[in-house]
């Protein structure tokens, strides 16, 4: 018996968004084993580990109701990368869920593309519709990015949404990153 996030599908133009299933685990190396992708994510997975990646973001799906989905183009199905969303617990800016988190839940929306899908428009389009999606669907106000301060093509693509830098942010890991705050949904559209 599947799990109604399971069957939540986004379409734009060009692309088509759906959760990752276990199946998708060749697809997703693509982009997971990429370093030039990976440089300002959580680091390359080697290729032995993608299938823990496919199960970690169905996990994340299955705690929260939302996660990461997968982006395909709708021209062909190929993979293209992945948008969504991950719940940071703002104490210590640590992956969580809402109910391990609480009051210090905070729903981000990040993206990452194959590198051969880069400079496409294809992270604006597929990160616009999931944040107004997770706005109507699953009632989430403040929503915001965490990008790497030396990551100059997706803070582009946050300005492209419409969200400002408003603070520096020290990750769980250590690692500095800016949070772009995206417009309330009103201004979103």
């Amino acid at each position: 018996m599947s799990s109604p996030w399971e069957e939540v599908r986004l379409e734009t133009a060009r692309l088509r968004l759906r959760p990752p299933l276990p199946e998708d685990a060749p697809a997703i190396a693509e982009l997971v084993t990429d370093h030039e992708v990976m440089q300002f994510l959580s680091g390359v997975v080697p290729a032995d580990q993608v299938g823990g990646v496919v199960e970690n973001w169905r996990a994340r799906w299955e705690r929260n109701s939302m996660g990461p989905f997968l982006i395909e183009r709708r021209e062909d199905g190929r993979f293209v990368g992945r948008a969504g969303i991950v719940v940071w617990d703002t104490r210590t800016w640590t992956p969580a869920t809402f109910d391990d988190a609480g009051p210090y839940a905070q729903p981000e929306l990040g993206w990452a593309l194959a590198h051969a899908h880069w400079g496409n428009g294809y992270a604006t389009e597929a990160a616009h519709t999931v944040r107004d999606w997770v706005r109507r669907e699953r009632g989430v106000g403040r929503l915001v990015s965490v990008i790497a301060l030396d990551n100059a093509r997706s803070q582009a693509v946050a300005r492209r949404l419409g969200a400002s830098q408003v603070e520096t942010v020290s990750l769980f890991n250590a690692v500095a990153a800016a949070l772009w705050l995206h417009p309330d949904g009103a201004q979103a559209s």
